[in-house]
């Protein structure tokens, strides 16, 4: 029972390291990348669509990305769904066939702002983490009475080391982006 407690509790734990990842690469650098637009939501045909979803992406240069609908006719919702998308700044424009999104160049004081965000975005994600491992010590409190208060503690100290594993990869993951977004 402890067991199953522990691995639900690193799974989850290693998922919410994962989403935290997944958070940082939305935030650009100086690259335009795809997974920025990846999860930028398009009001497609009335349902809230991820771009990825609909079209491909592809960036032939270091500040441009090429966007390549599979329908034509959503065109012109993803063209409006990036341009409303707040923190990316791109200019969008398209040919009928591909829409083109071109990223300003950074200054230093937009990499500041960025760096903001990565770090909320971490602390959100450290939050994720504790709220589990509150939810697992609850469950673990609740086996005290079939397994024993010894077995219990043991376990606790574990869950301990487990939280501050995943903890400390977020804080790898927000030092990584935070150098990247940095950099010149």
């Amino acid at each position: 029972m402890i067991a199953d407690v522990l691995s639900d509790a690193t799974q989850r734990m290693t998922k919410a390291v994962e989403a935290a990842k997944d958070d940082f690469a939305t935030v650009r650098t100086g690259r335009a990348n795809p997974q920025m637009f990846a999860k930028i939501l398009v009001s497609y045909y009335g349902t809230m669509t991820p771009l990825e979803q609909l079209a491909s992406l592809q960036n032939p240069e270091a500040r441009t990305l090429l966007i390549t609908p599979y329908d034509k006719g959503a065109l012109r919702d993803i063209e409006v769904a990036i341009r409303d998308t707040p923190n990316l700044g791109a200019n969008v424009g398209n040919d009928g066939v591909i829409i083109r999104a071109t990223l300003p160049e950074l200054t230093a004081d937009r990499r500041k702002e960025y760096v903001k965000i990565v770090r909320t975005k971490a602390e959100d994600a450290k939050i994720s983490v504790r709220n589990l491992r509150r939810k697992a010590k609850d469950e673990l409190d609740a086996l005290k009475s079939d397994v024993g208060e010894d077995e219990v503690a043991r376990a606790e100290k574990e869950l301990e080391l487990i939280t501050k594993s995943h903890v400390d990869g977020i804080d790898d993951a927000l030092k990584r982006k935070e150098s990247e977004l940095l950099e010149i």
